[in-house]
Order: structure tokens, then sequence, then C-alpha cells
């Protein structure tokens, strides 16, 4: 098993009084990271998925909340966006049975979080899990055997079942999109037509690493720009794809309302488009190596507590920087190339208005921007 970088930080909070809250997409490894950590614990596990304790936890009194929990100290409840009312049961749990350490996972954060974000105020803690980071992946295999395995990383992805089953790639990626990643969104999010959802997808897949119009994809699609902007907001909540906002604060001519989508995992968004080959053969490795590692460094910033804001940045006259960051008031900028022969003109305007360089980021040196230590 893979170690995760979130263990430590999920075993420093047991104790505390507060719910522990696990989400992301389906088939990262919730369920068996919660298992890891109560591994030599006694505790009782609640499958949200079971009809019975849907039923028993969806409009609990306290009498019998006691009564399912017993003398259990640890209580882990899984799938829990599947029961009605849950933030109301975890939060009567947290006041009324002080003594009981709650573990709670849900795949997505449709339910979960609308469900959970009043009733638990001040009651929780709230941890984001993704498809594997590189930073475990080599941490795991060690540098050489990464390093050997970047290429197909970056067309099949990070989810676990994709790594640990080598020659099975394909029909997992192909599971993992025909259903998984819609069961959430069309369960939850009301949508009616799964065909427009698909074709917005690709739609998307397509536009890594360009600025994404609403306007355009509205008239490909055949639909309103309202329901445009709410399928992705779905799919941003879904952990399947997410937004990178346009950076702008002192120049006239910079971009300043649009934004680029990409996705949380390389492989998923490879076999939405139908594209395994590999990257010798691609046209679009330039784009696909960008995404990949804006994702890593969103796992990076999101597992180490950075408070650092992500956007790309661009004016009018086409100067653009891939990726920047800001945190505290510090703005650094990065620019992704595949080879690292490419020749890269940094804008002098933003080096100026921001007083900051820009690092060129390739694939003899990716590991520093993705803050590996080794």
């Amino acid at each position: 098993m893979i170690k995760r970088d979130l263990e430590e930080k999920i075993k420093n909070r047991f104790g505390t009084g507060k719910a522990i809250l696990l989400i992301g997409p389906r088939q990262v490894g919730k369920t068996t990271l919660f298992n890891k950590l109560l591994e030599d614990k006694e505790y009782l596990f609640l499958n949200g998925d079971d009809p019975t304790v849907r039923k028993l936890l969806s409009n609990p009194n306290l009498e019998q909340l006691k009564n399912i929990i017993g003398n259990y100290k640890i209580i882990f409840i899984d799938e829990a966006q599947r029961i009605d009312n849950i933030g109301l049961t975890l939060k009567l749990i947290t006041d009324q049975l002080k003594s009981v350490q709650l573990l709670v996972s849900g795949s997505s954060a449709f339910e979960l979080n609308n469900q959970t974000q009043e009733p638990l105020t001040g009651r929780k803690w709230e941890y984001q899990l993704y498809p594997i980071s590189w930073t475990e992946f080599e941490n795991n295999v060690g540098y050489l055997k990464a390093e050997q395995q970047l290429d197909l990383r970056i067309i099949y992805g990070m989810y676990p079942d994709v790594i640990n089953n080598f020659g099975e790639e394909k029909e997992i990626l192909k599971q993992l999109t025909d259903s998984y990643l819609y069961k959430d969104i069309l369960s939850y999010g009301g949508i009616r037509k799964p065909e427009i959802l698909e074709k917005l997808l690709r739609a998307l897949a397509f536009q890594i690493g360009s600025e994404v119009s609403y306007n355009e994809l509205a008239q490909l699609l055949g639909i309103d720009k309202k329901t445009v902007a709410t399928y992705i907001d779905l799919l941003c909540q879904a952990y399947v794809i997410f937004k990178l906002p346009s950076f702008s604060k002192n120049l006239r001519n910079e971009i300043k309302t649009n934004q680029k989508i990409y996705f949380y995992d390389t492989g998923v968004r490879n076999m939405i488009i139908g594209d395994l080959n590999s990257m010798e053969v691609r046209q679009d490795k330039g784009n696909l190596w960008e995404n990949f590692l804006i994702a890593e460094r969103l796992k990076h910033n999101a597992y180490s507590g950075s408070l650092a804001k992500a956007y790309f940045w661009r004016t009018v006259q086409q100067q653009e920087i891939d990726y920047v960051e800001e945190e505290a008031g510090t703005v650094k900028g990065f620019e992704i190339k595949w080879n690292p022969k490419s020749k890269v003109k940094v804008p002098k305007r933003f080096k100026e208005a921001y007083k900051t360089e820009v690092k060129v980021v390739n694939k003899e040196n990716f590991r520093e921007f993705l803050k590996l230590n080794i």
C-alpha cells in the first residue's frame, strides 16, 4: 500500500473531540487510508451503502445512537453522503457522546458538504484526498522506478487501482470514466441530460491549457451559458476538474475574468478523449504535461496546508505565464515546458510589475516545483 501524505496529519487529530471528515473522488483510497489508521484499533464500521445503516442513521434520537454505538470509542462511517440528514446525526454524536471519535468518508462534495457544513461548524477536521500524488508515488517506489514511469503516469494517471494493476490500466480507466466519474454527479446534481455532460467533458478535455469560453461551449453543445456554468461547477465539486483563474493586479491590459480548466487526473482526461498514446507521438504533450504538473502542485499545496492561491497570467497582447502563485503578497511565476531545450521568452512586464523571477519547469527539474525532498 502506498503511504499517503495525510496519514500522520489525520492520526494527530484523533482524540481532539472533533469529527474527522475525509472527502474526495471515488476510488482514490479514502476507505483504505482510514482502515490503515484503524488496523490496530477496535472500531464500529458503518457503511452508507447498506440500506439498514442508512435507515438507522437518517433520523436517530440520542438513545438510538447510544444503542447503535454501544461501547465503541471509534466509529467509522463510510460513504456518508448516501445517508439522509447525516450532518445532524454527526452533530448529535459529537455534541452528546464526547468520548466517541468519529471518522467519516464521503465520495464527493455534493451531499456531504451541503449537509455537514452548517451542523458541523467548529466540530470537524476536514481533509481532501486526491489520486496518488507524485511525492507519494516516488516515496513508495523510489527515484529510479518513478523516473522510468513518468511517461506512464502522465498517460494513465495516478489513481491507486491504475498504478497497482500494471497492464490493466486501460480497462480500469474505462470503468472509472464510465461509471464512477458520473455516479455522484448524476445522483446528486439533478442532471437530466447525461449525454450533454459527456460532450462537455470531451470539449473541456480538448481545451486543457487554453482559456475556456462558456459562450463558445454553450454554442457548441446547444445549451445556454448558465447550464454550462452549472455543469462545470458540478464537475468541480465532484473532483473531476478544477479552475485556474486569471491573475491581475497591476497592469491595465491584463486579462481579468477568463479561466483555464484542468483535470485532477490526466489518465481520466486521456480516456475521455480516447487517446492513450505515448508521450513521444502526442500532439498535446505540452498541454498534458502542464495539466499533470499543475494538478500535482495543487495536491502538494492541499496536503502541506499552503495558503497559496493559483492562477495563470495573460495580457491582451498574448504575453503569458502558465502558472502563478500568490501567497502572503509574494508572487511566483512558472513556465512549464516538456522539452528541457525549449527556448522560453519570459514577459519582462510581469517580472517588473510583480518584482519576481519566472522559473522554467521541465522534465529535468520538476521535482523542485513539486517540493520533493530528495
